[in-house]
């Protein structure tokens, strides 16, 4: 260690506001002149506040209706299910093209008749998709949404 690499952080004192001209912010105190920002309390008011004016989150129109932030499930028909066989779970309906990806939810809805006896590993199915997987023979496990495995890019 050398005299000259040290590293030296200087002690400085907090800004003094509004003790005279020498100390670098005397009279108006870093404030501008006038207006509602300079006198005292300013601070007090609310988010939004255009001096008077109507706030902006009231002037721009509001959207109508709801929107949820979670994902969507992708629905399957217990119909298209009649091709199947074995164990069924979101691989092997994303390679049917029963659904876009396998890592999204999935739930199984009941239309027309199921005959294949499958057992099915998904997230969601509704109570008359479950009576009639369980009276085709098969069974229902309640699984989670795959998660995708993160690859490492080599350089």
């Amino acid at each position: 260690m050398k005299y000259n690499d040290l590293q030296v952080n200087r002690n400085t004192r907090p800004t003094r506001a509004g003790r005279g001209i020498s100390a670098g912010k005397g009279k108006t105190a870093g404030r501008g002149t006038k207006g509602q920002k300079a006198r005292t309390g300013h601070r007090k008011m609310p988010a939004g506040f255009m001096g008077g004016q109507r706030a902006i989150m009231q002037a721009i129109p509001k959207l109508k209706g709801f929107k949820s932030l979670h994902d969507k499930a992708e629905v399957v028909y217990t119909d298209r299910l009649n091709d199947l066989s074995g164990k069924v779970d979101n691989f092997t309906l994303a390679d049917k093209g029963l659904i876009k990806t396998p890592y999204a939810k999935v739930k199984v809805i009941s239309r027309g008749e199921l005959t294949a006896k499958i057992s099915l590993e998904t997230q969601f199915v509704s109570k008359t998709a479950l009576e009639a997987i369980k009276k085709a023979g098969g069974d229902f496990k309640k699984v989670a949404v795959p998660q995708r495995i993160a690859t490492k890019t080599e350089e």
